[in-house]
This record gives C-alpha cells, sequence and structure tokens, in this order.
C-alpha cells in the first residue's frame, strides 16, 4: 500500500473540530467474456488503485455523486441498482490533523462509454472481482468488492417511495383521495425524480391517490408510459389483506426492469417488514418518511416455488430518506 494523503487510518475517529468529509463511489460493473467485471482506477497523484468515487458537492446526494463522479473518472455512464455499504475512516485535512471520511458506495451497471485519460485518473481497468481485490491498494476497498460479491448474481429492484408532503387530511374539505401535493411536497416530487431517475425505471405503480401518482408522475412522463394503479397499495386495500399485497409486490419485482412503487405511511413499515420476515431478513425498525425510498432488492429463491420457477425472496432493503431532509 502507498503512503499517500488520501491513505485511510483504521480505528476509531475522534477528530471533534473537524466535519466529516462526505464522499460516495461506486462498484461499476459489466458483463465481460469471463463473467462479471468491475472498473478499478488508477490515481496519478497517490499512485493507487481503487474504486471510483469522490467528494459530494455542496448539497448534492450520495447516489446523485456517485453517478457523477464514475462518470467523470471512468467516461462510463451507470444506472444504480442499490446501495451497497458505507465506508468511514480517517484523513488528513489541511493545515494539519485529521478528519472523519464517510464514503457511500452504491452498485453501478456500466452504460455504453470509454475511458479517456483526464487530471484524476490515468488509467482504467476492468478485472473480474477476485484479481481487482489484488490490485486495490486499500482494504476498505476489498470490503466493499466483498459486499458486492455477496449480493445476489439475479436480482430485481423495486424502489418503494413514500408520496411526498400533501397537507393535513383535516384541512382537506374534498375526497381524500384526490388531496393533491402542497407546494413543499412538489418540491419533494422534483428532487425524487432526480433521484429515482439514477436507478433506471423501467414500470410505474402507484395507490390510487392523486398524492402518490402525482409524486411519480414525472417520472412516468419521461419514460412515456402510463402510471399502473394498484388498490393494494392503498392503505385500506392493504389493510385488507397484507399477505396478497406482498405477493402483488414480489410479482411487481418480477417484471422486466426496475420499477417505481408509490405507497402511503400506513402500508409502507409493515409492507417492508412482512417482506423481510418471510426472507429471514433483519432491518429493525422500519422508517417511512414522505418523500422517503426503500430499494428492495429481491433474489430468486430456489428452495421455493411452486415447481415452474424459483420465487422471490426480499435479499437486501435499503432506505433513502426524503431528500430534502
Amino acid at each position: 500500500m502507498s503512503t499517500t494523503e488520501n491513505q485511510p487510518v483504521p480505528g476509531g475517529i475522534d477528530e471533534e473540530a473537524s466535519a466529516p468529509v462526505r464522499a460516495a463511489g461506486a462498484v461499476l460493473w459489466r458483463a465481460g467474456a469471463g463473467g462479471t467485471e468491475v472498473a478499478l482506477v488508477h490515481r496519478p497523484r497517490y499512485d493507487d488503485w481503487s474504486l471510483p468515487k469522490g467528494k459530494l458537492d455542496p448539497g448534492e446526494l450520495p447516489a446523485h455523486a456517485a453517478v457523477r463522479e464514475v462518470a467523470e473518472e471512468t467516461g462510463f455512464p451507470c444506472v444504480l441498482s442499490r446501495f451497497l455499504t458505507r465506508v468511514d475512516y480517517s484523513v488528513p485535512v489541511a493545515g494539519g490533523g485529521r478528519a472523519p471520511k464517510v464514503v457511500d458506495y452504491f452498485t453501478a451497471r456500466a452504460g455504453d462509454g470509454s475511458f479517456a485519460p483526464n487530471d484524476e485518473v490515468d488509467e482504467l481497468r476492468w478485472l473480474p472481482t477476485g484479481r481487482a481485490r489484488e490490485l486495490l491498494s486499500y482494504p476498505q476497498d476489498a470490503g466493499v468488492l466483498d459486499a458486492f460479491e455477496e449480493s445476489p448474481a439475479e436480482s430485481a429492484t423495486v424502489l418503494l417511495v413514500r408520496h411526498a408532503k400533501a397537507g393535513k387530511r383535516s384541512e382537506w374539505a374534498g375526497d381524500d383521495n384526490l388531496r393533491p401535493l402542497t407546494e413543499a411536497g412538489q418540491r419533494q416530487r422534483d428532487a425524487l425524480h432526480s433521484l429515482l431517475s439514477l436507478f433506471g425505471p423501467a414500470r410505474i405503480y402507484s395507490a390510487p391517490r392523486l398524492r402518490c401518482e402525482q409524486t411519480v408522475a414525472p417520472i412516468a412522463a419521461d419514460l412515456g408510459i402510463g402510471i399502473a394503479s394498484e388498490p393494494l397499495f392503498s392503505e385500506e386495500g392493504y389493510l385488507g389483506d397484507p399477505d396478497a399485497a406482498a405477493d402483488v409486490l414480489r410479482r411487481v419485482a418480477g417484471g422486466p426492469g426496475t420499477a417505481v412503487v408509490c405507497s402511503q405511511g400506513g402500508v409502507i413499515p409493515d409492507l417492508v417488514a412482512r417482506l423481510a420476515d418471510s426472507a429471514d431478513l433483519s432491518l429493525g425498525e422500519v422508517a417511512s418518511r414522505k418523500g422517503s425510498v426503500w430499494t428492495l432488492t429481491f433474489a430468486r429463491d430456489r428452495s421455493s416455488g411452486n415447481g415452474s420457477a424459483p420465487a422471490l425472496r426480499l435479499a437486501a432493503a435499503d432506505y433513502l430518506a426524503d431528500p430534502l431532509a
């Protein structure tokens, strides 16, 4: 391992005066002739090999930073599939001392692109994960690669969204099904539009509520498709048959491409917990702020099913809080 200013120092981080340095990156992957390949970048300033990553711009979310940094360092656009892991370590800061650095990593599928050497990166290599691990300069990057390898090889993603702010029910005189987004909710909707687009959604589903449909309408407009209405994703529909709603969500996950599902606060915590319990996945408390997103990763469960095809089980669930919080 080379000794550089970016070299992490393991152990506790107790720098009280220094604000954390926030960064984000991705395990960028593609299908190679011999299987999955991941991208490593060489930075001449540090003479190291690492996963593509970089600091967040002011006001930027980790998911946006990960996609931007991947494009800047590798020349490849990408589509996120899930949050992967968070790495904490200590780095030197100007003027002496050290500061905590927090890096959020995502799994990202490479699109069409090409690498060109730039000021930060002078070489890109696509390697199988085993060879990539041998080349990486820092042990925390190898840990990120371990998390990537532990992810299901055959997976499906559902972005389960709680609708944006729609004001208080007690202050709305009309049909509650038609209660619209407030101005604050419209700002949340726009922020969600930017965030959800990074995951390359292909299908949109919603509870039959105007506020839910308005929350995902910009994504549907981008795709030029309609929003499929699903009563079981509404509060009264879900409470009537939660097991049926969970089965519908699994069927949604089994469709082509990433799906967006917009639902309500009376549905999402129990639905996510139910899916997790059925897969023996421990999540703890399931949060569900307005405008938040659960990234649900489903895997093929070859130990169950009806004999004709493997069933889907929840393999991972990652919470992305309200993007304006």
